[in-house]
């Protein structure tokens, strides 16, 4: 039997996350892709471009500009020899990280040697579809169904209850965990002044490369100034008498993120030393209408499987898809210390470019680790229909 070899990553890199409608919606999500992966490769300049055996990007729509096998086009986009392929891979929420695990199994079991894995999404720019209809030449309206977020043209024989939007799936979770309105305000307000924080003290210079063309520098929905009090003054959406509101949750965004990932023989390629070492990874499954809670087992098995606990964490980057989602997670996981949580701020004040997430988590917590010199990180995210996928960092 084959021995697994050790898997490094080199270097990772993002875009800085724009909001819907904002600085990036007029850069379309194959240009955004083929930026990051050109730009990972300049930065390491020792590396030929043609030794790259594989190129994998998450991404959750694949309905519009992005169509036809994202990474591939990214490839070719970003200048890189013909010779490189590339692969699109869809896990929703987590497309970004299962694209990051792909190349850490291909690598491991020697099927590549270098890869470069990320994800990339525009919800600005997803489109409307159209479905065709039961029969020819239909009398009557037809309708569209916007491909940004969420369910579209369902299959009646699922049961409601798995069907029902994301907020109310937070809402579901608020419920389950006695949640209240307040707390989700508290935990949103720390994302964001953890991020503006972050951008202030420098420490996402070594890893945004701003869009040419845009005057993009920083994440877009970071909110500099917010408060409790003007949090308290959003309207919830989901519920009347919910807790869930615009200032809680996720926003819709655009983006992309990719990091270099390579065996001992790929890393002496490279000429550099790497920020981590990918020790584990674990998926899971969960009732659709508690997606937000898919990451607890998820989290669970990855750790386990790496011999860690969260005792030994230095770090850990949780998708903030909704407040109530990652409070929910905590209140499952009574061992882990929230402080070490997101410490240059989360999705809910940086962004949820869907596809690009995961790879943006990961890359930030090799990054973390590099700056510490040692420990132990961990990416995780839920995913819409019921999922979760964690991964394990070790320096």
């Amino acid at each position: 039997m084959t021995s697994l070899r050790d898997v490094y990553i080199v270097d990772a890199v993002r875009t800085p996350v724009g909001k819907y409608g904002g600085a990036l919606s007029g850069t379309r999500p194959d240009d955004l892709a083929a930026h990051v992966v050109r730009a990972l490769v300049d930065r390491t300049p020792q590396l030929d471009p043609a030794r790259v055996d594989d190129v994998i990007l998450g991404n959750a729509n694949g309905a519009g500009e992005e169509n036809r096998d994202v990474a591939r086009m990214a490839v070719l986009l970003a200048g890189l020899p013909v010779s490189v392929p590339g692969a699109t891979v869809n896990r929703l929420c987590a497309s970004g990280l299962e694209a990051v695990v792909q190349a850490y199994r291909a690598v491991a079991l020697g099927d590549a040697s270098i890869a470069i894995a990320g994800g990339v999404e525009s919800m600005s720019r997803a489109p409307w579809v159209l479905p065709k209809p039961e029969r020819a030449f239909p009398a009557g309206h037809q309708e569209l169904f916007s491909t940004t977020i969420g369910w579209r043209m369902v299959n009646q024989r699922l049961k409601p209850e798995w069907t029902v939007p994301l907020g109310e799936g937070a809402e579901l979770i608020a419920d389950k965990h006695s949640i209240t309105r307040e707390a989700q305000d508290v935990f949103a307000l720390a994302s964001h002044e953890k991020a503006s924080r972050a951008w202030k003290d420098g420490l996402y210079d070594g890893e945004v490369v701003p869009v040419e063309g845009t005057d993009l520098t920083r994440d877009e929905t970071i909110r500099d100034n917010t408060s409790l009090e003007s949090l308290a003054k959003l309207k919830t959406v989901f519920r009347k008498d919910g807790t869930v509101t615009a200032g809680n949750a996720s926003p819709l965004n655009d983006g992309a993120a990719a990091l270099l990932i390579v065996d001992e023989e790929g890393l002496k390629a490279t000429g550099r030393e790497p920020l981590a070492r990918i020790s584990a990874s674990a998926v899971s499954g969960i009732e659709p209408q508690y997606f937000g809670l898919g990451p607890v087992e998820a989290v669970n098995r990855a750790l386990t499987k790496a011999g860690k606990s969260f005792a030994g964490l230095r770090t850990f980057e949780l998708n903030e898809a909704f407040a109530a989602q990652a409070l929910g997670c905590f209140a499952e996981w009574p061992d882990l210390d929230p402080a070490i949580v997101n410490p240059r701020g989360g999705a809910i004040a940086i962004g949820h470019p869907l596809g690009a997430s995961g790879a943006r988590l990961a890359g930030a917590v090799a990054h973390q680790l590099a700056a510490a010199g040692s420990g132990t990180g961990l990416a995780a995210l839920c995913i819409g229909v019921g999922q979760g996928l964690a991964l394990v960092l070790e320096r």
